[in-house]
């Protein structure tokens, strides 16, 4: 007998979020004004899709849903809104509702909140919190932007190193202001420095009488404050981290940080990489206005404009060249834009490999004769694609010919670029993924320009 396999539940595209019928229902509530009918229908909606919501408003209706909405609005969902429209949001709130929010919040959120306010707002956030929560957000606002005495909270978990597991047990139970959610007791020494961690699931699996150093993580590993939140993020991801503390100049413990806040920190080094890849602001958000999202791009574009003049001077000089034989205008485009997507390829990989740290100085010559090697291998079943199509459908193997040497040439120079450019960047101190793109579209577009009218000025005139 078959034994019948129970059927697994249906995927839906919008289980993870607010479905049509549900926005519409909200929309038809916020357009009415029925306060009562958006609170029934927002009930049960987690935090974070409410923030979804909220961003995903225009400007005048969200203003509205906030006036409707706004005695509902807690830590969990001021924390979960984007920083692109935090500040409107917060302006909007009643000053009781966002005391009472901002309460609610574990104080790393709280900075992310106010770091980037007004002068007046951020005293309002201030003021609502208790000396205690004042005092450690003021402290982690004095360490750099961007540092992970910014991405810490203050809030940790500490024995000192002499307990055994039942101790700490007891004063785990005994506590009732311990943070929602940690993952490590962190052992100190007498002067508050941090010599190690034990996991929850290790502590309450061990025996009362054992003393805590005896189970402590190999993992262990402590984080400066000044320590860029990038470095951090990676070290997470690195060492497969799930919580780390955070430490002063005097190495005394001052906080920790958790995965979800290093990586939140990854993916959103992962979106800047991709956006400035793309020459768009990484403050750039859907929702922007249309004057704002101009604004942003314009400078890239006039950029733009001007590398590919340098195109059009290459193809300038080869005036009577193209006269003589009209057809190589139409043929000019399939190497440079061939040449522009392989560069893009081999850029992509390399940013990417740069960011994650993957391609450094050491193996640098390896994955350039690797781009090397794959930008010829490319360019030959390129070629020989070209030169049959030259042959049969064209009817002229000399075109054919040219075509498939530029091409051979333009793919070597793209995947190299897509490499050098980025590295020799980075050398600068430049960010690679802000300006690699348009020096390498404008070799690999001057360089099939040039070598595929400079090869039919040999071959065929």
């Amino acid at each position: 007998m078959i034994e019948q396999r129970e059927a697994e539940p249906e995927v839906h595209e919008d289980e993870f979020q607010l479905s049509q019928s549900e926005l519409e229902a909200i929309g038809r509530a916020i357009d009415d004004g029925d306060r009562t009918m958006l609170d029934k229908l927002l009930d049960d909606v987690h935090a974070a899709d409410i923030a979804d919501l909220i961003e995903q408003l225009a400007p005048q209706r969200r203003r509205k849903f906030l006036d409707l909405y706004s005695g509902e609005i807690d830590g969990e969902i001021l924390s979960e809104i984007d920083e692109s429209i935090r500040e409107e949001v917060v302006e909007q709130l009643p000053r009781e509702v966002l005391a009472e929010a901002v309460r609610e919040m574990d104080s790393d959120d709280v900075v992310d909140l106010i770091e980037d306010l007004e002068a007046p707002e951020r005293q309002v956030i201030l003021e609502a919190l208790d000396e205690p929560d004042r005092a450690a957000v003021e402290q982690s606002l004095t360490y750099p932007e961007y540092s992970a005495g910014r991405l810490m909270q203050s809030e940790t978990v500490t024995a000192p190193e002499h307990w055994t597991v039942g101790e700490a047990i007891d004063f785990l139970r005994q506590e009732d202001w311990l943070p929602d959610q940690f993952y490590h007791v962190i052992l100190v020494d007498p002067r508050q420095h941090p010599i190690g961690y034990v996991t929850l699931g290790k502590l309450l699996a061990s025996r009362r009488h054992i003393p805590l150093r005896e189970i402590t993580e190999d993992s262990f590993r402590t984080i400066s404050a000044r320590e860029d939140e990038g470095d951090v993020a990676y070290a997470f991801n690195k060492y497969h981290l799930i919580s780390a503390p955070v430490v002063d100049d005097h190495d005394r413990l001052v906080g920790v940080i958790t995965i979800d806040d290093a990586m939140s920190v990854l993916d959103e080094e992962h979106e800047e990489d991709f956006l400035r890849m793309a020459r768009v602001s990484d403050d750039s958000h859907v929702s922007d206005g249309p004057l704002e999202t101009a604004k942003q791009r314009l400078p890239w574009l006039i950029i733009n404009l001007f590398t590919a003049s340098l195109s059009a001077l290459v193809i300038s000089r080869f005036e009577q060249t193209l006269a003589q034989l009209v057809i190589l205008a139409a043929l000019m485009p399939i190497v440079a834009s061939t040449g522009g997507i392989a560069g893009t390829q081999s850029l992509a990989v390399a940013v990417r490999a740069l960011a994650t740290r993957e391609l450094t100085s050491s193996n640098a010559r390896r994955v350039i004769l690797r781009e090397l090697l794959a930008g010829l291998l490319n360019g030959l079943g390129l070629a020989l694609i070209l030169t049959l199509a030259g042959t049969f459908i064209l009817g002229d193997i000399q075109i054919g010919l040219v075509l498939g040497m530029a091409m051979i040439a333009n793919q070597i120079v793209a995947a190299m670029g897509g490499v050098l450019v980025p590295l020799g960047l980075g050398k600068l101190g430049l960010d690679p993924a802000l300006a690699s793109g348009t020096f390498v579209t404008t070799m690999t577009d001057m360089m099939g320009f040039f070598a595929f009218l400079g090869l039919a000025s040999w071959i065929l005139v």
